[in-house]
């Protein structure tokens, strides 16, 4: 296929050209929620972001195994193997099994997602489906040198894995500045190294998920389980990985570092990772009180929010901005976005409403179709493919006004761009009126109206044109008798 895609490559820091490892095939790992709260906004603006990759992937032809996992275990407070197992004090909390917990959060992200209308992942494993393979892989690890066991805790050697990789490799962070930020070991320390950190952890008494390994009886350290789970189902070297660019410096460098010291290889040719979240230009942060979650910013019931927004205009507010872009939540660009996706989605219900002319398209479609691709092409540049989709917008409401012709090849490339790029890639969909039921009530106000002006009865007439009016609905008499749009 020819393919002029080129991604931001986190790893060499420059944008490169996308040259899969085994074309068409391509392998893809991207870095899931730990289930044991409601998935937050950051989650998915990253899971967004990903879905339009993944989409444009396939749309190019591509044929893409994407694994995105669910850490159901091992994680704890710090990223620093310090503080409570999250899932263990979340079950104490609410007076549930741990697995109880999981369940009942997977399933809520699952249902935010599909309100987001993202695709599924081709697998989506989790921690404690893949104990055996973290276990495999830490004994491994151990074999080559890389890691040392104190009292039933494995340990990755940093110090050891420097002298012959380069730690920092993501992040071009210097080894010196890690570990001054990094504190000082105490006497009962168990690591050799500041920045050595846990491969398997030895569980405690009062610790629920725990399970036997050759070390006694633990639990996996957070790190592990991706490097475990994308060798098994993309093999040691795939093509992307991706998350939350908070997960550079510790979580993906740790990845890195582990994935090397056991199978002497990168285990990512692309790393790929999307930017923060800010409310009204503050980092947004539980801590800082501006933080929200989904069905909060979908129902407006939060004291930050002056109305609900849908989850289709939430999508395209977040595709609004570059993925490796800050993207900054407030009601204005909120509200913006919100009139925008109306616009774009009125434009597709009338896309069938568009007649073919005799005479020649006053505009060129693979023109416009050319620069759609070539903003994908350009680092999945959403921004700017959605400025290209509403000068295909302007030309749909030139064509319906009669301000425009459009012959029938045109029409035929007009409405395959705007299906292939609204709905196909950028995973836009009306949820807002496009059920059968408001069809049918369209159609029964307007044959009122209709009766209404057959009477005679023209007050009548105007004021249910006017009233749809302020309700963000036009109509509009033609010969084909009474259409209606959004405003």
């Amino acid at each position: 296929m020819d393919n002029q895609l080129v991604l931001y490559n986190t790893l060499t820091r420059k944008k490169e050209k996308f040259e899969p490892l085994h074309p068409p095939f391509v392998g893809m790992y991207v870095c899931g929620p730990t289930v044991y709260s409601d998935v937050h906004l950051g989650n998915c603006r990253t899971f967004v972001s990903f879905d339009l990759i993944f989409r444009y992937l396939l749309h190019l032809g591509y044929k893409v195994r994407y694994v995105r996992n669910i850490t159901d275990a091992g994680h704890l407070e710090g990223d620093h193997d310090e503080g409570d197992d999250k899932f263990a004090k979340k079950a104490k909390l609410e007076k549930l099994e741990p697995m109880e917990i999981v369940q009942k959060y997977t399933l809520g992200f699952h249902e935010v997602l599909r309100l987001f209308n993202t695709l599924p992942p081709s697998i989506e494993p989790t921690a404690t489906g893949h104990i055996s393979e973290q276990i495999e892989m830490v004994k491994k690890i151990i074999e080559q040198g890389y890691a040392y066991e104190v009292n039933g805790t494995v340990y990755f050697d940093v110090e050891k894995y420097v002298k012959e990789y380069d730690y920092t490799t993501l992040t071009n962070r210097k080894l010196d500045d890690m570990l001054n930020n990094t504190r000082e070991l105490n006497g009962q320390d168990e690591k050799r190294g500041r920045l050595d950190f846990a491969l398997w952890i030895k569980a405690k008494p009062e610790h629920i998920m725990r399970w036997p390994s050759p070390w006694g009886v633990g639990f996996p350290g957070w790190h592990i389980e991706c490097s475990a789970m994308s060798s098994k189902y993309l093999g040691e070297q795939f093509d992307i990985h991706g998350g939350g660019m908070d997960l550079a410096a510790t979580h993906h460098t740790n990845e890195i570092a582990q994935s090397q010291a056991c199978n002497h290889t990168q285990p990512a040719k692309y790393w790929m990772h999307t930017n923060m979240l800010t409310v009204n230009g503050a980092r947004m942060s539980k801590s800082a009180g501006n933080g929200f979650l989904p069905h909060e910013l979908f129902s407006g019931n939060h004291s930050l929010l002056s109305r609900g927004y849908s989850p289709m205009a939430v999508r395209f507010f977040m595709l609004q901005a570059h993925y490796r872009s800050t993207l900054d939540f407030s009601n204005e660009a909120l509200d913006a976005a919100d009139k925008g996706f109306k616009r774009l989605m009125n434009a597709m219900a009338l896309l069938p409403k568009l007649k073919a002319t005799a005479k020649k398209a006053e505009f060129k479609v693979d023109e416009l179709q050319q620069r759609c691709y070539a903003a994908m092409d350009d680092d999945f540049n959403s921004p700017v493919l959605i400025a290209e989709l509403f000068e295909a917008v302007r030309i749909v409401n030139s064509v319906y006004d009669g301000k425009l012709a459009i012959d029938e090849p045109s029409l035929a490339g007009l409405k395959t761009l705007m299906q292939h790029f609204v709905h196909d890639v950028l995973g836009l969909i009306d949820d807002n009126t496009g059920s059968d039921d408001f069809e049918q009530l369209m159609e029964m106000i307007i044959a009122l109206r209709n009766g209404a002006k057959q009477n005679k009865d023209y007050a009548t007439s105007d004021r249910i044109r006017e009233g749809l009016s302020a309700i963000g609905i036009q109509l509009k008499d033609s010969k084909e008798g009474t259409l209606w749009n959004k405003i």
